[in-house]
Parts: structure tokens; sequence; C-alpha cells
């Protein structure tokens, strides 16, 4: 059995979460935006998944009042088909429920079949398109959301 940890990111882990950020968006974030939403943002939880110490993802929200947005999650392309985004998004739900939040909506790409596969498990249903969201392509975004019991 592999040792999986989930916890609060740090400062010291934006290296290893640009790793995985690099391996899984078109258009990356930089280390800049993760520290200023570590540090500066009063708004925002991120968290890592750790397997065997070392990073294998990570996913952060917004909470403002009653609403949490997921702003990304990813996992090591070669992590993958191993549960841990399904581990570490029923924590990430866990966590924006404890910090007041009783709605959360995100969005997925059109062509993202297994991310909508994983959020469908967590009740997350389709609300509307969000047309020529991603910059990389101009495709689509289905934008999806739960109530949160």
């Amino acid at each position: 059995m592999s040792d999986i940890t989930i916890r609060n990111m740090e400062v010291t882990d934006v290296d290893q979460v640009m790793e995985v950020e690099k391996a899984s968006f078109a258009t990356p974030w930089t280390t800049d935006i993760f520290y200023q939403e570590i540090v500066d943002n009063q708004y925002a939880h991120y968290y890592v998944i750790e397997w065997n110490g070392k990073i294998a993802g990570y996913a952060g929200t917004w909470v403002v009042l009653e609403d949490a947005q997921v702003t990304n999650i990813a996992i090591m392309p070669e992590l993958r088909g191993k549960k841990l985004g399904e581990k570490l998004f029923q924590y990430m739900l866990y966590q924006v429920k404890l910090n007041g939040a009783r709605r959360l909506s995100l969005e997925v790409r059109e062509s993202n079949f297994p991310a909508q596969r994983l959020y469908r498990k967590f009740g997350l249903v389709p609300g509307g398109i969000r047309k020529n969201y991603y910059t990389d392509n101009q495709e689509d975004a289905i934008v999806m959301w739960v109530n949160i019991l």
C-alpha cells in the first residue's frame, strides 16, 4: 500500500506543485500566482496530496461566504488512475464545508471526460457552458456545481 498524505499547501511546496502544474496544463500558472494565492488571498485554500513522500497533486478553492469555487485540481500524469484525484477532491470538499461553504462550483473542459466522471461521483451536475473559456484552444468549459449538505 502506498503512503498517502493530504495537507495544506505551504510556500515551500510551490516548486513541486509547479512540476504538477506544468505537466498538467497547457497554460500553467506561474510560481508568483501560487505564492500570491497562499500568502495574500484570504479566500484561498490549497491542498497537496503526497504519494510516497512526494507531491503527486494539488487542489485549490476560493471560499467566499457560502460559495466555494474550485480554482485548480491536478495529479501528475503518471500517477493518474490511482484514485489520488478522488481522495484529494473528497478532502477538499470536506474542507470547504468546514469553512462554511454550502455550494461548490467549477469549470471543466468539455473534452475532459475523466474529470467530469470524477465530479459526478461527488454529485456535481452541469449547470451551464462558458464559451471559448480556455485560452490555449478556445475550448468551452462546462460549469458544474453541487449543493453541499
